[in-house]
């Protein structure tokens, strides 16, 4: 089945979710997945509706997870697990306000991490897309910032801001690692490795009770306050205080 998803070009994170679910069913029936029934499809999705409390997002991974299985790797018909999908709640996202994200990044005290952060919101970034800018993806004639591999593999190109221009170039000069913006470890002057996507949103979270507004679970609504904000008042963000006072 790894080899399958290879072939297919999926994300390496929806590899790993696809094999964790493929194995959580096989410690649970206790047999191959292949020789699942079923029943027990049923019984596997109603205990991790009872235990974890299965969101639709969750449900749809492992649907597709064990759709591959059995349409690619067994190339078999596969069950009709569609039925134990939960039913979509529409919920409204918390998106921060242009004070509440500077007020957030105040208490980052990373340099490193807060030119990441203040990153992602300026040019309306996941969080993944920002730990792994490359310096190549700069193309500051154009005042573009290329991104390369987002979510789908695809590519595209942004607005960036002469402030995160010139934040980003601040954060260049402190290591000057040839590859990427944000290199992680003491291996930062090297190839290395970027962030992981984790750390930042463990930055922010470390110091959220000191905030007077809920911080949202995930800080993976950074496109949204882009979009809000830049379709209102033509990048608003673009004005957000982004050099550090020291």
């Amino acid at each position: 089945m790894l080899e399958d998803m290879q072939l297919k070009g999926l994300a390496p994170g929806t590899q790993r979710a696809y094999l964790r679910y493929v194995q959580q069913l096989a410690e649970f029936v206790g047999k191959s997945p292949d020789q699942a029934t079923d029943e027990d499809f049923r019984q596997f999705f109603l205990a991790l509706h009872k235990v974890r409390g299965l969101s639709r997002s969750s449900a749809t991974v492992a649907i597709a997870a064990f759709k591959f299985l059995f349409e690619v790797t067994l190339r078999r018909p596969w069950p009709r697990l569609d039925l134990y999908r939960p039913r979509q709640i529409q919920t409204v996202p918390v998106v921060l306000s242009v004070d509440e994200v500077w007020h957030m990044l105040s208490f980052v005290h990373q340099p490193s991490y807060y030119a990441c952060l203040a990153t992602i919101y300026t040019c309306g970034l996941r969080i993944s897309e920002g730990a792994n800018l490359q310096v190549s993806w700069i193309d500051s004639a154009r005042m573009q910032l290329q991104i390369r591999g987002g979510k789908g593999l695809k590519d595209r190109y942004i607005p960036l801001p002469p402030r995160t221009l010139t934040l980003l170039r601040q954060q260049w000069v402190t290591h000057r690692n040839p590859v990427w913006l944000f290199p992680a470890g003491a291996r930062a002057k090297q190839d290395g490795a970027p962030h992981r996507n984790r750390a930042h949103g463990g930055t922010v979270s470390k110091r959220h009770s000191q905030l007077p507004w809920q911080l949202p679970e995930r800080l993976g609504r950074t496109r949204s306050v882009f979009v809000e904000y830049s379709a209102e008042d033509r990048l608003i963000l673009h004005y957000l205080p982004l050099v550090r006072k020291r």
